[in-house]
């Protein structure tokens, strides 16, 4: 993708789908469209590597984000295991400097997460009651992220530093949780 690697378990994922929508009725998150019809992965990639590459201080290959929303999943390719499976990252837009924040391994690991949450989202009594909470994904999944010990591993190594450097005091918080690190 555009001179950097590309994930096998995402490429594997768009030569079945091309295109998805998750969990709309909840929180839902959309993967960007790429089929013979429509090249949405392409052109988002390339308007990240214009606009948001050089401030985030890795490259980073988008791949989807929650709809109507500031806020996108990406792959880092730069961390990529022996297999190239490459750990995923939530990247929030809202203020000028992205923040981002580690959440997943590789891509099935996100999966594998998201899906607990969900999980865990449609379990809580007040969503059952009303179909609003505020159990939000990754901000109140840290006890599920930190099951992935590869994300842990590759957090406390400090591998996601140069893209964290624009969190603040709540995702170092936040972070510290995941790694099992908080103090209580």
């Amino acid at each position: 993708m555009e001179g950097v690697p590309f994930d096998p378990v995402l490429a594997s994922i768009y030569a079945r789908l091309g295109h998805a929508a998750f969990a709309t009725e909840v929180m839902g998150w959309v993967l960007s469209r790429f089929d013979d019809q429509v090249h949405t992965l392409t052109k988002d990639n390339k308007w990240w590597r214009e606009k948001y590459w050089e401030r985030l201080g890795k490259p980073v290959t988008v791949f989807g984000g929650e709809m109507a929303m500031a806020y996108t999943y990406a792959t880092v390719p730069e961390l990529a295991d022996e297999w190239g499976r490459q750990p995923v990252v939530y990247i929030d837009t809202y203020e000028y400097e992205p923040k981002v924040m580690p959440i997943a391994s590789n891509v099935d690991r996100f999966f594998d997460s998201y899906s607990r949450y969900l999980e865990a989202l449609v379990a809580e009594p007040s969503y059952q009651k009303s179909g609003e909470t505020d159990l939000l994904f990754p901000w109140h999944t840290t006890e599920i992220l930190a099951r992935d010990e590869r994300l842990v591993e590759l957090m406390r190594a400090g591998r996601f530093d140069s893209l964290m450097k624009n969190v603040d005091d709540e995702t170092r918080r936040w972070a510290a949780r995941v790694m099992g690190t908080a103090s209580p």
